[in-house]
């Protein structure tokens, strides 16, 4: 297990976890979220590329329309 801060909270991952893994657990539209992976911003198509490791820091941002 490894441990990462999720939107300012710590959690504990599984080894070998990628952004898509947060993205599938936490159920949300790939498309209306946006993802910043210490400090940048990271394009969609390295959610699965990119490997988790300790002390990562992700911030993740949902768009909701409204009006």
């Amino acid at each position: 297990m490894a441990k990462i801060q999720l939107n300012g909270k710590k959690i504990k991952i599984y080894n070998g976890s990628n952004i898509k893994d947060l993205v599938k657990k936490y159920r949300l539209n790939e498309k209306k979220i946006a993802i910043e992976l210490n400090g940048r911003i990271l394009p969609q198509n390295q959610y699965t590329k990119k490997k988790l490791k300790e002390n990562d820091k992700v911030e993740i941002v949902q768009f909701i329309g409204g009006g």
